[in-house]
């Protein structure tokens, strides 16, 4: 989420290229990258072959240096909000676009970082049928219809599974959505700009600081059971800064077969010692499980 006042927009930008490339140890499936854009006040801007303060998503198979273009910088320099994504499929076949993230689905534009009992979901829940197959669209048709934190923690209270997430209405363009769930990591960071931006590995912002010119203020794991909302928009059509509008707190669900070590894949030793100390979930056994619950910190 990029703060209006910055005087350098390409400072943003490099980092989000950066971290996206350094994502690919997270996930080479497949990848993608999603535009939002309408500065408050200003009215909308016409994005490349869409409507004006509309959303653009491309993404395809491989890695994100695959799916990154050169030729997207001057849309991501005036872009109010983007979102990344690089996928290791765990749920859906990696050859098909449709299982691919960033997700437009319903009114929002969504990732999903993790592995969610997708069954259970639409058990228990009236939903549409789903484009795609992954574990990740249910959860984002659920997400689209929450008109405030407690339908948001509702849904996530529901979810069985590892699950961090990142989502923007695209009516509401400069609010962004972040929740971490049981076990897959979510990091956020503000620059020194008042840039807000957020990935699964805190290392990442250490590496993008090194390699690019932005400097980071604050850099902090979101604990487990945790829901912000962020916007620059306080007042409609005021242009203001990034910065939290709401928060909430929930109990996440794992099954006993979630813990697993690749969770931090490419974490220091610090930082997963400093996560897995702060766990919260409760777990549940599920069939073909480890027969015992998982122990996790209260």
């Amino acid at each position: 989420m990029r703060s209006p006042f910055a005087d350098d927009p390409g400072r943003a930008s490099d980092v989000f290229v950066t971290l996206g490339m350094l994502a690919e140890e997270r996930g080479t499936d497949s990848a993608g990258l999603a535009l939002l854009g309408a500065w408050p006040g200003l009215g909308g801007w016409p994005s490349l072959g869409g409507p004006p303060g509309g959303c653009r998503v491309v993404k395809g198979r491989g890695r994100f240096s695959e799916a990154w273009r050169p030729a997207y910088v001057p849309e991501l320099d005036r872009s109010p909000v983007a979102l990344g994504h690089t996928r290791w499929a765990t749920q859906g076949s990696p050859l098909e676009p449709r299982n691919a993230s960033p997700m437009a689905v319903q009114d929002v534009v969504a990732t999903h970082n993790g592995d969610i009992d997708a069954a259970d979901l639409r058990a228990r829940f009236a939903l549409p049928p789903a484009s795609g197959t992954t574990d990740s669209e249910p959860l984002f048709q659920l997400l689209a219809g929450c008109r405030g934190p407690s339908d948001v923690t509702a849904v996530l209270e529901a979810v069985v599974g590892r699950v961090a997430l990142a989502w923007v209405h695209r009516d509401r363009p400069t609010e962004v959505h972040l929740a971490r769930g049981a076990l897959s990591p979510l990091t956020v960071a503000v620059d020194t700009d008042q840039n807000l931006y957020w990935a699964s590995n805190p290392r990442w912002f250490r590496d993008a600081e090194r390699h690019t010119r932005v400097e980071f203020a604050s850099v902090v794991m979101l604990r487990e059971g945790t829901y912000v909302k962020i916007g620059m928009e306080r007042r409609p059509g005021r242009r203001d800064s990034p910065e939290v509008l709401a928060t909430a707190n929930f109990l996440p669900t794992a099954r006993d077969t979630d813990m697993d070590p690749r969770v931090w894949t490419g974490f220091t030793a610090a930082d997963q010692d400093r996560d897995r100390a702060g766990l919260l979930h409760r777990a549940v056994q599920r069939a073909g499980g480890t027969g015992g619950l998982v122990p996790v910190a209260s």
